[in-house]
């Protein structure tokens, strides 16, 4: 019983890891641009403007991109995971009259649009920590802004997100357990299962001992990678 039993939390398991590996690497990529644009500094009435007064102040000042961007960033952030995966499995499919995508292609998509939203404020504050005048001295080296991100911000940005962006990491993990409400069959899923089908409970927690040696694996993973950012000194 405990063999068959593992075979199918297996079985689980592994598309939850899908679904864990596919949303970082959309998810990451995303969050960094998402990031980006919520820092845009365009303001395309800044030199237009020539009224004075209050409005007139909030109109220079006006960064449309940035504006647009924190709004999606308020939506997803403030909506639940579990909404979310709804109006983009079942809400595209009744806008459109057809399923758009698979199950676990949905689940993919609606966990890499809200981790980057996460992502991108970790990111955001990464970047913004990184003292202004090493941007400048960048400059006067004669160095492209392209590579004062890459040799310059980039390692402190990494060093300085870590302990955040491992949280949210090791928080995905879990997560994943709610791809269930669209029909994936991910661990938890086969876990309760047998709950409903045979009338046995243990199957469902012994779907934790997977979350706990990944999530196990995870940290050590963490660990040694910052071990390995202790010769950057953050100024």
């Amino acid at each position: 019983m405990l063999l068959d039993v593992t075979k199918n939390l297996l079985e689980g398991f592994a598309v939850s890891c899908q679904i864990f590996g596919g949303t970082l690497v959309f998810g990451i990529p995303l969050g960094l641009l998402v990031a980006f644009g919520s820092m845009n500094r365009w303001a395309p009435f800044k030199r237009t403007v020539k009224a004075e007064g209050r409005f007139a102040s909030v109109l220079r000042s006006f960064k449309p991109i940035a504006f647009i961007v924190r709004v999606f960033i308020w939506i997803i952030r403030g909506t639940p995971l579990l909404l979310q995966l709804i109006v983009i499995f079942f809400g595209a499919a009744i806008l459109i009259g057809h399923a758009v995508f698979d199950r676990v292609t949905a689940a993919i998509v609606t966990f890499s649009i809200n981790y980057a939203c996460y992502f991108a404020v970790i990111f955001r504050g990464g970047i913004e920590a990184v003292p202004k005048g090493q941007f400048e001295a960048g400059l006067v080296l004669g160095m492209t802004r392209a590579q004062i991100f890459t040799k310059v911000t980039l390692l402190q940005l990494i060093k300085r997100i870590m302990p955040a962006m491992s949280n949210e990491i090791i928080t995905l993990v879990k997560d994943t357990a709610l791809a269930r409400i669209i029909g994936v069959t991910e661990i938890i899923y086969y876990g309760y299962r047998y709950v409903t089908a045979q009338a046995l409970i243990w199957p469902l927690f012994y779907t934790g001992v997977f979350f706990l040696a990944f999530v196990g694996a995870l940290t050590l993973l963490f660990a040694y990678i910052e071990r390995k950012l202790d010769y950057i000194k953050i100024l």
